[in-house]
């Protein structure tokens, strides 16, 4: 994407940036009524049960490639949800308005454009919607190889932190030494300095190899 200075954000493009990061955020997750059509989650909603049944479709004790496949189907709501979204977004102009916003934050941070602010905030929430974002930009050129990997090892570790963290991680909170916000910054913190990490070495590794890319 050009540089920032080079385009106008109109009103509508900060309105869908704005839109966007609060679906994919969770805020709205535990709103009750109408607001709950703001969380991405409740959009895409949750798979029936088979009367008499306990669990979903996927099942329990599945491995294996059949395990995987299944899996895999159980994320298509969600990718097709987004996809659309950020479709319709974009095309008011949300992608450039992330752009601006998100520039002075993760390029300094993580070495990586702010067109990546929309899969920055919904990584805190769910890993599919931001490996998607994340595919979609690369393919379309709006970051290269060397910030999608960089990219790629933040949201990687820890991924989904604050869905994880509260769901897989209640059993340990009641004797936690630290509370939940506590740790949730922590882990942030440390993906941070994973990404970057990988960061360092793909500068140290374009010094030695010119004729790459470099970030």
């Amino acid at each position: 994407m050009e540089d920032n200075k080079d385009y106008k954000v109109t009103w509508k493009g900060w309105v869908a940036l704005f839109f966007l990061i609060v679906l994919f955020s969770g805020t709205m997750g535990a709103q009750e009524g109408w607001m709950k059509a703001f969380d991405l989650n409740s959009l895409v909603g949750a798979f029936g049960k088979s009367e008499g049944a306990k669990v979903a479709f996927i099942g329990t004790g599945g491995f294996g490639a059949k395990e995987g496949m299944l899996v895999g189907l159980s994320l298509i709501p969600t990718v097709m949800v987004a996809q659309g979204l950020l479709d319709v977004c974009e095309s008011y102009g949300a992608i450039k308005a992330a752009a601006k916003l998100f520039q002075p934050i993760l390029k300094p941070l993580l070495g990586i454009p702010g067109v990546a602010g929309l899969a920055f905030v919904s990584s805190f929430t769910s890993s599919d919607v931001g490996a998607f974002i994340t595919k979609d930009m690369f393919e379309n050129g709006l970051i290269n190889d060397d910030e999608r990997t960089v990219f790629a090892a933040y949201q990687y570790a820890g991924s989904g932190t604050v869905n994880n963290t509260i769901a897989a991680g209640a059993a340990l909170v009641p004797i936690s030494v630290l509370p939940v916000g506590a740790i949730i910054g922590l882990i942030v913190v440390v993906k941070i300095l994973g990404a970057n990490f990988v960061r360092m070495y793909l500068k140290f590794y374009h010094k030695k190899h010119p004729e790459g890319g470099k970030i």
